[in-house]
């Protein structure tokens, strides 16, 4: 056995599942952004959780603060281990102290507030993740490439190119993966010079020319000893602040991630990632029997079609659909429809079977002769008929009465009531 698998056993993981969420609004207004519903049938936050699963990492604290309700009842459905087993994903929920009455204020705060209780538990290496990431990782070998380093903290990045990097941290590197300089978000030419990467490192990891730079992707791992010491001061986020204040005086070490990853930060990143998702060819799927991604476990029936066209498209379970065409589009659990057309869009369906409608409102689910394209509907949704939802005149930012439009997608929100006839 390899000398570093002896390590895993001794590796927490910290999932930062906090803030606002501001730019996901509105699919944050009632929820924290890692219980924000995905693909269908999973959260966001089942990502980060069911890698570090899969990569023998089991023991896990996720720290909430922000509008946590669904992500703490999601979670305690959820993760359930064997009474004989060492894991657990236990929340750390925000709390004002006699000592302290903020709530935090960026992720090294977070972490910071909840340092002892880190510190008190076995192991010797924290991993630190996001919450609201995409991707399929083994963390191991990120653990393997830090110990063969002798890292003191590690930083999981990810080859970008010139137009993607300004919107991430990046960082330069030295032959052997040593990060000698971190910048954040590089904007302009000026800012990037000198970022990039040696071709012939690049080449060597078998990375394409027109991918220089590395974007940091969130993901840390620190020795133990070394996150205490790095806290030990008033820095609220690693990103802006912990990483690159250590870059000159730590061993800080990169961890080449090539596969696919997309940080849903934004209601266009979220939107495009399910667009993905339905391509013929998809860059990420949820089909890898050897790393199944886990949610909570509903039980549900088939789904019943009738009279139906489906094309490029995503359909979870317990959903009822007649006589409708549905192009290029994700549809979550429970989804009802009749005589609909969708394209390119997100419907994520419905939280549990409705009861009858409301006096003078539609049944949930999306009405007869509605037309959706380009869209997220949220969970609960009432469409009523002839509904035209389409964003004809490509508006970018709108707001109405139960929807929104964000970066040019038109979002109905949760449990939101669209009368018939309606036009967006």
């Amino acid at each position: 056995m390899e000398a570093w698998k002896d390590h895993l056993g001794k590796v927490i993981v910290v999932i930062l599942g906090g803030g606002r969420g501001k730019r996901l609004d509105p699919l944050t207004r009632e929820r924290a952004k890692p219980a924000v519903p995905i693909a269908g049938k999973y959260r966001l936050i089942d990502i980060p959780i069911s890698n570090a699963i899969h990569s023998g990492l089991e023991r896990m604290f996720v720290l909430t603060q922000y509008n946590s309700v669904s992500l703490h009842r999601h979670i305690v459905r959820t993760y359930k281990f064997d009474i004989f087993s060492k894991g657990f994903v236990q929340i750390l929920a925000a709390q004002q102290t006699p000592t302290d009455e903020s709530w935090y204020q960026g992720t090294a705060d977070a972490v910071r507030r909840n340092l002892r209780i880190i510190a008190e538990s076995r192991g010797d290496m924290v991993l630190i993740l996001s919450g609201d990431h995409l991707y399929r990782m083994d963390y191991g070998q990120m653990l393997r490439d830090h110990i063969e380093h002798d890292a003191e903290i590690s930083l999981g990045v990810h080859p970008c190119s010139e137009e993607e990097i300004s919107e991430f941290g990046t960082v330069r590197v030295d032959e052997t993966g040593r990060i000698q300089e971190f910048r954040e978000k590089p904007k302009t030419p000026e800012d990037r010079a000198g970022m990039e990467v040696d071709p012939q490192l690049l080449a060597s990891r078998n990375i394409s020319a027109d991918r220089p730079y590395l974007a940091s992707m969130g993901i840390y791992l620190f020795r133990k000893e070394v996150l205490v010491e790095c806290l030990e001061n008033d820095m609220i986020d690693f990103g802006h602040h912990v990483i690159p204040s250590c870059v000159d005086s730590r061993r800080v070490q990169a961890h080449f991630f090539d596969g696919y990853w997309r940080d849903i930060g934004s209601i266009r990143a979220f939107y495009d990632a399910h667009m993905d998702m339905v391509l013929p060819d998809p860059p990420f799927d949820y089909y890898d029997p050897n790393w199944p991604f886990l949610t909570h476990p509903r039980y549900l029936p088939g789904s019943r079609l009738t009279g139906c066209r489906f094309n490029n498209s995503m359909l979870a379970g317990g959903a009822i659909v007649r006589e409708s065409t549905i192009d290029n589009s994700v549809l979550g659990i429970r989804t009802r429809m009749n005589k609909t057309t969708v394209r390119r869009s997100l419907i994520m369906g419905a939280e549990d079977y409705p009861p009858d409608a409301p006096a003078g409102a539609p049944p949930v689910g999306i009405g007869e002769g509605s037309l959706i394209q380009d869209a997220i509907v949220d969970l609960n949704a009432r469409i009523g008929r002839e509904v035209r939802i389409q964003n004809k005149n490509h508006v970018q930012e709108a707001e109405g009465d139960g929807w929104v439009i964000r970066d040019g997608i038109v979002c109905v929100l949760k449990d939101a009531i669209i009368p018939d006839g309606t036009t967006i």
